[in-house]
């Protein structure tokens, strides 16, 4: 008899599952029974009450299931909260969520049943569904898109600002058609720097650098157009010269100070235009100001608060008016974070994806690879290759870029390796 040879396989999602079934021959039927049996996953729920949280625990226990609680919760007071690590297969957490439904209207679990099962649809990407852009369909979770970055400012913090050039129209328009023929899928504008300590400029020194750009780019490069902005009148302004889409840096929250920019949220509703909400938890500098005065930035949870304070943004956008469909979501890689905590996003971006909607990741050339390489940004090429790869591999549907060409490459080769044979362009 041939020796046995066990080896532990690399199978993270259903298909890979059903596939290795369907190799050795296993019916339909039982592949389909045993499928739910072998994918694991662990969902965190934080602050619920400390009785739910009990009693959450024990139903996962008799499911066959794992839960962890702060053990205080047993002996909690009324009031007392505790979060709760379930973990399990995907029949644990499907029987488990039958249990908590069934359970008494009084005990308050059915809205968790409910939180439970369309976050695991959600990391499924069963709710990311496809965008229409300048008569483009943007399917997601069938490849990676490029978005090539043009800066129209003097002190970008790559050196590839465009606004010091004689004619920086003429510059961007240049830039944007080698992008388009090296496989860019959409273009990013911007008229304000963004980087740490960089000068905030007006509305309109902001207009008059991105708004005819943008016009000739509409009528001479065949690629959907971004405005990065946080003001409402510049987005309007570009919006009506060309732009499809608005890349919003603070999430729709006041860059000035508390509450939220309705002011950009009705832009946007009125517009029909998607938008990107990014994480951002930088203090800003007020116009005019150099000093860049960000303040130091303490996470207790770091992806938690992240992927809580873009929910936030969701939950404000479908409120403004602004549907599910248009709605694309963005770590803010090196936007009130340190370096460390850049690295952590990276190495736990897949949880990114609970929030059912597209994500974007920028990382290109910042900050974070230059000091962990030791070297300046128009030598970060490489890290930004790896990091743009390990961001497929996390669930990343759209890379923002300056070096088209390569970074097409990069995650091609990624999609090719990631995402299901036959759905990525060759």
């Amino acid at each position: 008899m041939p020796k046995a040879s066990p080896r532990v396989l690399c199978l993270t999602t259903p298909e890979d599952l059903r596939r290795e079934m369907e190799r050795i021959g296993v019916s339909k039927p039982g592949t389909a029974i045993m499928v739910p049996k072998g994918v694991f996953r662990v969902l965190k729920v934080s602050g619920l009450p400390a009785a739910q949280a009990n009693i959450v625990k024990q139903e996962m226990l008799a499911k066959g299931g794992e839960a962890a609680v702060n053990w205080h919760s047993y002996l909690a007071q009324e009031g007392a909260t505790s979060d709760v690590l379930l973990m399990g297969t995907l029949r644990h957490f499907r029987r488990l969520i039958a249990k908590l439904r069934a359970q008494p209207r009084s005990l308050g679990l059915g809205p968790l049943a409910e939180a439970l099962e369309e976050t695991l649809r959600r990391y499924a990407g069963e709710t990311l569904g496809e965008m229409a852009l300048a008569g483009r369909t943007f399917r997601w979770g069938e490849r990676t898109y490029v978005m090539g970055i043009l800066n129209l400012t003097p002190d970008s913090f790559s050196g590839d600002g465009l606004w010091g050039q004689a004619s920086p129209v003429e510059a961007a328009l240049a830039l944007a058609r080698r992008m388009a023929e090296e496989g860019a899928d959409l273009l990013d504008v911007g008229g304000e720097s963004t980087r740490p300590g960089a000068t905030r400029v007006s509305a309109e020194e902001e207009m008059e650098r991105v708004v005819p750009a943008i016009e000739r780019l509409a009528r001479e490069v065949n690629l959907p157009i971004s405005v990065d902005t946080c003001k409402a009148e510049v987005a309007r302004e570009a919006l009506r010269a060309g732009a499809h889409l608005v890349n919003d840096v603070w999430g729709l929250r006041n860059p000035a100070g508390e509450g939220w920019n309705e002011e950009l949220a009705a832009v946007v509703r009125d517009s029909g235009a998607p938008i990107v909400l990014m994480h951002n938890r930088r203090a800003p500098a007020t116009v005019g100001d150099l000093g860049g005065h960000y303040r130091q930035v303490e996470y207790r949870d770091l992806l938690g608060e992240i992927c809580a304070e873009l929910e936030e943004s969701i939950a404000f956008a479908l409120e403004q008016g602004i549907p599910w469909e248009h709605i694309i979501v963005d770590p803010g890689i090196g936007f009130g974070k340190t370096p460390e905590q850049n690295l952590e996003v990276m190495r736990r971006l897949s949880e990114v994806r609970s929030l059912g909607r597209p994500i974007l990741l920028g990382t290109s050339r910042k900050s974070f690879i230059g000091l962990t390489l030791n070297l300046p940004p128009q030598e970060r090429l490489e890290g930004t290759l790896a990091t743009l790869a390990l961001g497929v591999a996390g669930g990343a549907d759209i890379v923002r870029v300056h070096d088209v060409r390569e970074a097409v490459r990069a995650v091609r080769i990624s999609d090719a390796i990631l995402r299901r044979p036959g759905t990525f362009p060759r």
